[in-house]
């Protein structure tokens, strides 16, 4: 069944009020390995990168510069 138009808008609404927007630049092929690698894990690729995120700051103490 199709996602009408109204439907569309009220996700992208949702989305815009919900969360924020991260942009990354990699290295070609890098993104589908990433993909590949979560898939692997269970996890989305968003949710790699989020785990990844909070585990290095728990792991590494701020530097005082």
């Amino acid at each position: 069944m199709p996602v009408s138009r109204s439907q569309k808008l009220a996700v992208m609404k949702y989305r815009e009020k919900t969360y924020e927007r991260l942009v990354v630049d990699l290295k070609k092929g890098k993104r589908d390995y990433y993909k590949q690698e979560a898939a692997r894990r269970g996890l989305s690729l968003s949710m790699l990168v989020q785990k990844s995120i909070e585990e290095y700051l728990q792991n590494h103490a701020p530097t005082n510069n």
